[in-house]
């Protein structure tokens, strides 16, 4: 069952579960959906940015960028649409980071990795400096 809490939009009480916001906001996003959805489908909207369609249908910025985000509008049919990086704020088409941000993480693991290997190595050559093992020599004559 859902938790109740504030609509971010119209600050009216709600059981939030899936939605993010309250039923009257959501029947309202779903209106903005339709009137982009629309602009968009004319062949010479298609290539339209996003501050070019905030203009021509008053729909805010943020939401336009949330459909995006949501997958409810796609870059591959629409390609200026994008929405922001989750670390930088740049734009993407996919995903939650940017290409950049993407390296960088996966960067910063692999040097991880190779400290944890460069570490486990020296621990064992320490151990192995450690273990003292003497051996005799019998002259069998």
């Amino acid at each position: 069952m859902g938790e109740v809490a504030n609509c971010p939009r119209c600050n009216a009480i709600f059981m939030k579960g899936a939605a993010t916001v309250c039923p009257e906001c959501q029947k309202q996003e779903e209106k903005d959906f339709q009137t982009v959805y629309v602009f968009l489908r004319k062949k010479e909207n298609r290539t339209a940015n996003v501050k070019e369609i905030e203009y021509h249908t008053g729909v805010e910025e943020k939401l336009i960028r949330k459909f995006v985000a949501q997958k409810r509008l796609h870059p591959a049919q629409f390609p200026n649409l994008m929405y922001h990086c989750d670390r930088c704020g740049a734009g993407i088409q996919e995903g939650r980071l940017c290409d950049s941000c993407t390296e960088e993480i996966e960067g910063g693991l692999e040097k991880v990795e190779r400290d944890k290997d460069f570490e486990k190595r020296k621990e064992d050559l320490e151990r192995l400096k450690s273990n003292k093992t003497y051996y005799s020599l019998r002259n069998n004559r």
